[in-house]
């Protein structure tokens, strides 16, 4: 019988989550959805010297506002506790010291300043940052170069040390990668790495092995940085007798910047001027704020949607797809092997997309947030018409505030330097009849009759009516923008369409 799929992320609380981060976390939770299998998300906190408070609260928000819940975490719970690996220290001593016993690793004793020296020692024009591997093992304070007499009274003694991979000198690891196909590496070019730290807690190298093979994870999505350390991990899998529940491996193209020059990262976005954060995110202590996707104004749907498309397709020219049509089409053999480079530009068009598509309930709660953070009151009858008429000309949700606060804020200023070069007294009249009319009209909630009703009174006058819209635009909204003007007459009412024409008039 097939085994259940399980899938995993498992992220390091140490800041904000980049785009990259939460597009594994996609690519994970589709083919888990697809398989019906199981997503876990799992909290790798080992390096307690990078852990950063606030970071795990962080991603589990990211992943509620993306809509991809997991199926186990440390929030949720599940049936192979605790999901994080600071809880799970005890357990990762013993595999470390099994691979001792069987030769496979060993102790190494030396100090800070003997692995600086080394370096020094070693360091050559064609080497110059040299690896501690078999090539140099010997020359250490290690198991390996020490008697087994010395070992033991150093470890009895309570020597500081770790333990380290014993990589072979020449062999060939390969396995097969679900994007790239078969992979091989020699082992003689990869270091001893660390496995166990002197405080006891396990290096990613060890504990990503251990966590996976206990919580029975089949399938291992992470991103292409990663594979130059699979050989270690593949070792580590047949050392520990588990080659035959080893995962299927996937590793992800990067996302690159815009000029392909390169992973995508937060100071491209800095100076670029776009988040790579899923959200806001503020260092704690020193309280810089970098910018985040949702608060800039992104759907979740679109950005999900986007990050789907970084990197994969269906092979179609779609490029729209909800979540659920994501889990119906994704599939890894889509997944491209080259890096995609990332563009703010198609990135908005997903999002003005969505917000065209998405019906005026959908985007109700959120204008509505983001209309309280600037001061905007607005009924919800009277919201649901103004989302309708504006939300094709908003490509952030943001942008909301200024294609419709003129809806429910008076203008505080207007752009009279567009009326005035063409302004005569003829128009200064003509708007004084309109004030009367306007005033008289009984069809209020009919646009179109308010607009017949206007070009009439312009034709009797013998005035073109494009001289007078623009002026009357701008009299209502403050500026040369906005839906149909007839139809931000209708919404913002009668008696104040005549006093925002009157405050005009008094102007010029």
């Amino acid at each position: 019988m097939a085994k259940k799929v399980r899938v995993r992320f498992a992220p390091s609380p140490t800041g904000g989550l980049h785009l990259g981060g939460v597009r594994t976390v996609l690519y994970n939770y589709l083919f888990a959805r697809q398989q019906g299998g199981d997503f876990v998300l799992r909290i790798e906190d080992t390096d307690q010297s990078r852990y950063v408070p606030g970071a795990e609260e962080y991603i589990y928000e990211c992943l509620k506002w993306c809509g991809l819940a997991p199926d186990e975490s440390p929030l949720a719970g599940g049936p192979f506790a605790p999901y994080r690996q600071s809880e799970r220290k005890e357990l990762y001593r013993q595999y470390a010291e099994f691979l001792v016993q069987e030769g496979k690793a060993y102790y190494a004793f030396d100090r800070t300043e003997e692995l600086e020296s080394f370096r020094e020692r070693f360091k050559t024009a064609e080497n110059p940052s040299p690896q501690y591997d078999h090539k140099v093992r010997q020359q250490m304070r290690n198991s390996c170069a020490l008697t087994f007499e010395e070992t033991e009274r150093m470890l009895a003694d309570g020597v500081p040390h770790v333990i380290r991979i014993r990589m072979p000198e020449n062999e060939t690891v390969t396995f097969t990668d679900m994007i790239r196909g078969e992979v091989s590496f020699n082992t003689g070019l990869v270091d001893d790495k660390v496995l166990l730290k002197a405080d006891g807690m396990p290096t990613y190298h060890l504990a990503v092995v251990v966590d996976d093979y206990l919580m029975k994870i089949t399938h291992a999505f992470r991103g292409e940085e990663w594979l130059p350390s699979a050989p270690v991990h593949v070792l580590l899998w047949k050392y520990l007798g588990w080659e035959a529940d080893m995962p299927q491996w996937a590793h992800l193209p990067l996302i690159l910047k815009p000029d392909g020059n390169g992973k995508l990262s937060k100071r491209d976005g800095d100076r670029l001027g776009f988040p790579v954060f899923a959200m806001n995110w503020t260092v704690p202590g020193t309280n810089d704020l970098t910018k985040g996707f949702r608060e800039l104004g992104f759907m979740p749907e679109a950005f999900v949607n986007m990050l789907a498309m970084l990197g994969w397709n269906d092979g179609t020219d779609q490029e729209l797809f909800t979540l659920d049509e994501l889990k119906q089409k994704f599939s890894m053999d889509r997944v491209h092997k080259g890096g995609a480079k990332f563009d703010f530009e198609k990135a908005k068009w997903f999002n003005h997309e969505w917000i065209k598509k998405s019906d005026v309930a959908r985007l109700k709660t959120d204008v509505k947030q983001i209309f309280g953070q600037h001061g905007i009151t607005a009924t919800d009858e009277k919201l649901d018409k103004v989302i309708a008429l504006v939300k094709e000309r908003c490509t952030l949700l943001t942008d909301f505030v200024e294609q419709a606060k003129f809806f429910f804020q008076t203008p505080q200023q207007w752009d009279l330097d567009a009326i005035k070069p063409k302004w005569n007294d003829a128009k200064q009249a003509f708007f004084g009849d309109v004030i009367s009319y306007f005033q008289n009209a009984t069809n209020w909630n009919v646009p179109t009759d308010l607009e017949n009703g206007f070009k009439e009174l312009a034709a009797a006058k013998q005035i073109k009516p494009g001289e007078v819209l623009l002026p009357l635009r701008i009299m209502l909204v403050g500026g040369k923008f906005g839906p149909g003007v007839f139809d931000i007459a209708a919404v913002i009412g009668k008696e104040e369409t005549v006093l925002r024409i009157k405050a005009v008039l008094e102007k010029l």
